[in-house]
């Protein structure tokens, strides 16, 4: 009896035994830093004076100095301001409102094209993917800084056909939507998830609706769209989150951009934590970035209900 009670415990404790390295995991690299962070926010932290790491209590000071405009109530000589942070507020969510939709539709229509049988559309499929493969890394930030550069090929392009020159990386206004043209450009990762829901909807229900009379069109909205609407939130979710955490493109193309049109919150933390050495106010930004995405990633979820359809 003994021996299988104990043969049963063991067996009851195999499971979490074996998720062991994923609760550490969890713990170490999710939960701890933000935890850490929290803890951070409230304290001024700085590692200037040449004294090592010094925190002080500061309470919600650096929310407010954030939220509101103004200087840090705590005194030190090099205090940061908070003037930009609703500048920078302001270009992330120009990037995501713009940036999320511009790489939704680019990759469903790609996805659509794709879903047909067509001659050489494996070779497509995987050149189209190849983008997503490269992701922001420098290279590829390198050659989209020297493509918008004043004279760089999009530019003698759009001579040939008589359009002036374009400032893209210099002006306020164009800056942000060679960014957002990049990250449309990286698609290859939702594309194929988008094709994987095209090819599992049932081929009957097209002849189906062929055969009452429905186009392609009416198809399109009324028997594609409402079946894939499960990967569509999937997509959304994670391309919205993605956009929010932006670094690479602001940083390295547009260095901030011009009157900090591409100074993404991103940015802003790595400035405040690793250039000005403020872990305080670099941790507040975080958070905040953290509340944001967590809002509206709630909103998605419950909204859903309303037009997500799920086949059981």
């Amino acid at each position: 009896m003994d021996v299988q009670k104990r043969r049963f415990n063991r067996a009851k404790l195999t499971p979490y035994i074996l998720l062991l390295p994923w609760f550490i995991g969890i713990g170490l690299f999710r939960l701890y830093p933000i935890l850490i962070s929290f803890w951070y926010s409230l304290h001024d932290v700085s590692l200037l004076g040449g004294e090592g790491l010094q925190t002080e209590w500061v309470g919600l000071e650096n929310f407010y100095a954030l939220l509101f405009r103004r200087m840090p109530a705590y005194p030190y000589a090099l205090a940061p301001t908070a003037e930009h942070f609703w500048d920078s507020v302001r270009a992330t969510l120009f990037y995501v409102v713009l940036g999320t939709p511009a790489v939704l539709v680019s990759a469903f229509f790609i996805a659509f094209i794709l879903n047909f049988k067509l001659k050489g559309v494996n070779l497509f499929r995987t050149a189209y993917y190849i983008p997503s493969i490269l992701g922001g890394n420098v290279a590829v930030a390198i050659i989209w800084r020297n493509l918008f550069a004043s004279h760089g090929p999009v530019n003698a392009v759009l001579s040939i056909f008589g359009v002036e020159p374009f400032s893209w990386l210099t002006s306020p206004t164009f800056a942000p939507f060679t960014l957002i043209f990049l990250s449309a450009w990286q698609f290859g990762s939702v594309m194929l998830i988008f094709l994987a829901a095209l090819q599992n909807v049932s081929p009957t229900l097209y002849e189906a609706a062929s055969i009452d009379g429905a186009r392609k069109w009416r198809q399109l909205f009324s028997i594609t769209l409402p079946i894939i609407t499960p990967v569509l939130l999937f997509n959304t979710v994670n391309v919205l989150i993605r956009h929010f955490q932006e670094f690479n493109a602001g940083f390295l193309i547009t260095d901030r951009g011009p009157m900090r049109a591409t100074e993404f919150l991103n940015i802003m933390i790595y400035d405040f934590a690793f250039r000005r050495l403020q872990f305080g106010m670099a941790s507040a930004i975080t958070l905040l970035l953290l509340a944001a995405i967590g809002v509206l990633t709630m909103i998605l979820f419950f909204s859903s209900k309303y037009w997500v359809h799920y086949s059981d």
